[in-house]
């Protein structure tokens, strides 16, 4: 092996005592098949003269046999090492190779692209601080390239660098390059990652790989190499909040009783307080025990064992977390979870689970959605087959320290084992922090009595996607005999036509049973409309177009109804035919009995109407025929 530091030769022991200080990046590559994955390793370890003479010579050897990139050495055959993987030219199992640079130590994994190999790219990004999702310049963003950003930013993967590869291909291209990051922006849209890089290059051919490339000059960013030289990670980890699962109670004498395990987060020293978990016994940190003696303060991924002031009951599966930090105990919350296996999840079957170094039994009670990993929208489902991923409510046999994933992922995280097989399952990230073991949450309200609001499984997105249409409300509004009855009836006859879900609410209708015991005073014609708006909600949560008409006459009971519906959710339409045309119509003979005093407060004759300030939409049916009316109406919709 070729290294570029000259200490190797000249004085070793100095060489490895500066290569222990150096920091330790560990990343992963990922995206569709055949985006050069495994090449761009091979490039990255070829050019950073990692790769020893005999590894050179074994795969100049073997590419000319199993290699795809023609009289050139196929670097990609470095860690695509499975017989199976040189035959078909593709990755199947997780490649971990290691380098490092002046700056840096670097562990890569080389996940896989097929999409039946989804579970082993999730196990190689659990342990990653960094993703290189690949794109194709030929192709672009793929299916895989969503699935693998999705999966990276739902394990906590804070840095991402997309890699747009193969711009010898295009031409070295920079409009091809714009194209495709604008392509991918609709994709980073939906991610919670912050830092988001993109570097055009090609594997093969090394550009912007290890070296900044003169064919591609117009690219102003450094090369990929520096890149992961530079990438800030030190801030990544959980300095805050204390976590130390315990693995193991070391009992060497009876002089000595020390809890072992690694530390999760925070930063442990002597003298400090901590709580026990779940017993909620408190005590003092004696001692930080390792082999090299003991040490003044403990961080992060170091293997340790802590001895108390106080003797108190703590066992394998407890956790210590600071005295002040507030964890909640439960045995149900929610999770996202990755089904990693041929057998499908089945709500209700029971599995062990492994939280931090907890082991016990529970099962999934319900699945909330699955997530469509090609448009990230979410959908229902009853069970989860191989590599789906979905949000679900999980419930233990007994109340566990419960911790966020992205606050925590070591402590927020979990696998599913199958109870007969002892197979691994599933991989589960907890998605938040349950204080009250219910499905409920507290939302503020003016009911008279004591509720509090049901979250419920299906939820409106799911609905309406199963509907294909979006929820909403069309309310007319306007004076008797404008003409809203009839517009509202023609208007569900046609979207009905067209196979939209629908309900139509008409004022007289709801007066015969929802609305009965109310009058025609103003008190009791607020109460009704508040009435139609409540249930008009419902209706557009369940995924279906409600249209409502009522002449409605006071504007700040329109406008209580359109606060119950997001901003383009509701479409108010005022059928604005005159009045005097209104009464000429008369078609239920309520104005000629208004006139006669038989009718009290009637709209337009002793009661006013407030004209709308905002509908979406005016219309007469005294100018415009229903048809004409109906088409504008389904421009909006």
């Amino acid at each position: 092996m070729s290294h570029g530091s000259p200490m190797i030769a000249d004085d070793i022991e100095a060489y490895l005592r500066e290569h222990e200080q150096k920091d330790l990046l560990r990343f992963i590559t990922c995206g569709s098949v055949d985006d050069g994955k495994s090449t761009l390793i091979g490039r990255l370890l070829h050019d950073s003269k990692m790769i020893y003479e005999d590894q050179l010579a074994a795969i100049t050897q073997a590419s000319k046999t199993s290699g795809t990139t023609g009289d050139e050495v196929d670097l990609a055959l470095l860690v695509d090492g499975l017989q199976s993987e040189r035959e078909q030219g593709i990755t199947i199992d997780v490649a971990y190779r290691f380098f490092s640079t002046d700056k840096r130590k670097f562990i890569i994994a080389d996940t896989p692209g097929h999409e039946q190999y989804t579970r082993n790219m999730a196990t190689g990004a659990s342990t990653a601080s960094l993703a290189i999702i690949l794109i194709d310049a030929r192709y672009g963003v793929q299916t895989q390239t969503r699935r693998h950003s999705y999966i990276a930013d739902l394990l906590g993967i804070q840095h991402l660098v997309v890699a747009i590869n193969k711009m010898d291909l295009v031409g070295y291209s920079q409009a091809r390059y714009e194209e495709i990051v604008e392509e991918y922006q609709s994709v980073a849209e939906k991610l919670n990652a912050q830092d988001i890089r993109f570097v055009p290059m090609s594997a093969l051919k090394g550009d912007n790989v290890v070296n900044k490339s003169t064919t591609m000059a117009w690219h102003e960013g450094p090369a990929l190499l520096e890149l992961l030289e530079s990438v800030e990670i030190s801030h990544d980890q959980n300095l805050r909040d204390l976590r130390l699962p315990v693995q193991y109670v070391n009992r060497p004498n009876l002089d000595f009783r020390g809890y072992c395990g690694t530390l999760a987060a925070g930063i442990l020293h002597p003298g400090q307080a901590v709580r026990a978990l779940p017993s909620c016994k408190t005590s003092t940190v004696e001692r930080i025990v390792t082999f090299d003696g003991d040490l003044a303060a403990a961080y992060p991924g170091q293997a340790i064992t802590v001895t108390l002031v106080d003797e108190i009951d703590i066992s394998r599966g407890d956790w210590l977390i600071a005295v002040d930090d507030e964890v909640p105990l439960a045995s149900r919350f929610e999770a996202d979870i990755v089904w990693m296996h041929e057998a499908t999840l089945e709500p209700g079957k029971l599995y062990d689970f492994k939280l931090a170094t907890r082991d016990l039994a529970g099962k999934v009670t319900a699945i909330d959605y699955q997530v469509d990993v090609n448009t990230l929208e979410q959908r229902h489902a009853d069970h989860l087959d191989l590599n789906t991923i979905a949000r679900c409510h999980v419930e233990v046999t007994a109340p566990i320290p419960v911790d966020d994933y992205r606050t925590s992922p070591s402590t927020g995280s979990f696998i599913i084992i199958d109870r007969l097989s002892n197979i691994t399952v599933g991989a589960g990230m907890i998605h938040q922090q349950l204080v009250c073991d219910t499905a409920y949450e507290y939302r503020a309200h003016d009911s008279k009595a004591n509720v509090v609001w049901n979250r419920t499984s299906v939820t409106q997105a799911m609905r309406e996607k199963l509907n294909g249409h979006a929820g909403k409300c069309v309310w007319f509004t306007g004076y008797s005999g404008s003409g809203k009855s009839t517009l509202a009836n023609a208007l569900e006859v046609k979207l009905n036509r067209l196979g939209y879900h629908t309900m139509l609410l008409d004022g007289d209708n709801v007066r015969h049973g929802l609305c009965k015991d109310l009058g025609m005073g103003e008190a009791d014609r607020a109460e009704n409309i508040r009435r139609i708006g409540e249930v008009a909600r419902i209706f557009a949560e369940a995924g279906v177009i409600v249209i409502t008409a009522f002449i409605s006459p006071f504007r700040k009971d329109r406008d209580a109804a359109r606060a119950l519906f997001d901003e383009d959710r509701f479409i108010e339409v005022h059928v604005d035919t005159p009045l005097d045309i209104c009464e000429q119509r008369d078609p239920k003979g309520l104005y000629q009995k208004a006139r006669e005093g038989k009718i009290k407060d009637f709209t337009g004759i002793d009661s006013p109407y407030e004209v709308p300030k905002r509908a979406e939409m005016t219309c007469s049916t005294a100018d415009l025929e229903q048809g004409g009316i109906i088409n504008n109406l389904l421009k909006i919709i």
